[in-house]
């Protein structure tokens, strides 16, 4: 699973990908395991937002600014689209995801390919574990919605290629940097991130598309467990970069039904950033080189 640090685009492994970041499938035949009499009032909203409200799309670059896991101090500021960025990492450009819902797994194997790890999505899902005991499913009650599935923060839950619903949160993804020995650090908010940027580390986030807004909801595991989350456009990303008004975003997404001309990198606020992680219970982790000296935690009993 290791191979020479190549920094090639990858082709989807279907074609353009319609997604729960694109059109819902809500006939029986779509497979979607949805309540009966449910609906998502705010997906169609959602889609006549503009796609563009929050991101402002860049040149996606692969071989500017630091290497992974090389220290921002080392090659100083980095100049793109008319800015400078005071941490800036080089990473490959992933030309689609794999399935509709495999964003998890196409995020990862952006920050694994940087590293020089390349690994099938079934050896990723080897790694995390795959969920199929309950098809995530979800409800409207008095209080908002509600998600019923599989333990998230343990394994991937659902069917990637036709429930909108299925995912996975960050402490189920990390076990594909665990197993070739990268160390992760949680960033759940602005200085721990920019210490990891800083550091040449990129920051796997859990997102909404386009970073949209979202209909806030609770996903509820079969033991009862409850995690924050989002309703239809769910969606995982990697940060490469910031400076003092943004962050810079690569996307293996690309164009879909919503977005036409989606780039594969942006640059969105830190405040817009900030908020949508929080919507996930600041969902993000990031992740160092497997050579990086320390205690294993990715350099996070050294944050400030």
């Amino acid at each position: 699973m290791t191979s020479s640090r190549s920094f090639v685009t990858r082709s989807p492994a279907t074609g353009a990908p319609i997604t729960r970041r694109g059109l819902v499938r809500c006939t029986a035949g779509a497979g979607i395991a949805i309540a009966a009499g449910s609906s998502f009032p705010y997906f169609g909203s959602a889609q006549r937002m503009d796609p563009y409200s929050y991101i402002t799309a860049m040149e996606a670059t692969t071989d500017l600014g630091q290497r992974p896991g090389q220290s921002a101090d080392e090659t100083g500021p980095t100049d793109a689209d008319g800015r400078s960025w005071d941490a800036y990492i080089q990473l490959p450009i992933k030309e689609g995801q794999d399935f509709s819902y495999t964003c998890e797994f196409d995020s990862a194997w952006i920050i694994l390919m940087a590293y020089g790890h390349e690994m099938t999505l079934d050896e990723q899902l080897g790694y995390v574990g795959h969920d199929l005991s309950i098809e995530p499913y979800y409800e409207q009650n008095a209080s908002g919605y509600v998600i019923y599935g599989g333990d998230i923060a343990e394994m991937y839950s659902g069917d990637y290629v036709e429930n909108l619903l299925a995912r996975a949160r960050t402490t189920a993804v990390r076990k594909v940097f665990d197993a070739v020995s990268l160390p992760v650090t949680e960033t759940p908010d602005r200085a721990s991130t920019e210490t990891a940027l800083r550091r040449g580390q990129p920051v796997f986030f859990k997102s909404t598309v386009d970073l949209l807004d979202w209909d806030p909801t609770v996903w509820v595991t079969p033991d009862g467990d409850e995690f924050p989350v989002v309703l239809t456009n769910d969606h995982a990303l990697v940060v490469m970069g910031f400076n003092d008004e943004d962050v810079i975003v690569r996307d293996p997404l690309g164009p879909t039904s919503t977005n036409t001309t989606r780039p594969w990198q942006y640059r969105v606020s830190w405040d817009r950033y900030l908020d949508v992680i929080a919507a996930q219970g600041s969902d993000a982790i990031a992740v160092g080189p497997a050579n990086q000296d320390g205690d294993g935690t990715g350099g996070a009993n050294d944050l400030p």
